[in-house]
């Protein structure tokens, strides 16, 4: 048996350990904010968290987030109030959306690691999270307001 936490609530996993932990998110716990881009991570779509730091969903496995506290779009605010979610509503930045909550956890692991980041060190911080609508500008744009407010 594997237990984690996945957005503050205790979890039991009686399944193969090797399971993608996106694939337990998403067909497991029903939580479908986290998308399943290209299964290689090489894209970004299925960003989680594990205690705190970005990682993907589809290579992470259940084993691999055992005793940690995963937290995935669903639980990075009650309300849909982090500063990140805000900033990416008040500057429109999705065209399709299909990855945005994979851009929206990087960046709040990002800002969380680094809560003043230079434009450079956000494009180098969200580099591996591909839009392939090419929202990039606006991207960095709401990832400097979520550090500054502005």
């Amino acid at each position: 048996m594997i237990s984690l936490t996945v957005n503050g609530v205790e979890r039991q996993f009686d399944g193969d350990p090797e399971t993608p932990l996106l694939w337990y998110i998403r067909d497991e716990l029903g939580l479908n904010g986290t998308k399943y881009g290209c299964g290689t991570g090489l894209c970004g779509a299925c960003t989680v968290h594990l205690d705190g730091q970005a990682v993907r969903g589809c290579l992470a496995t259940v084993a691999e987030a055992e005793g940690t506290s995963v937290s995935t779009i669903e639980g990075l605010s009650p309300d849909g109030n982090h500063p990140v979610q805000v900033a990416w509503r008040d500057l429109n930045v999705p065209q399709c959306g299909f990855c945005q909550t994979g851009q929206i956890m990087q960046a709040s692991a990002l800002l969380a690691a680094s809560p003043s980041p230079s434009d450079q060190e956000i494009l180098e911080g969200m580099q591996g999270n591909i839009c392939r609508c090419g929202c990039y500008q606006r991207i960095v744009g709401a990832v400097r307001r979520a550090s500054t407010g502005v």
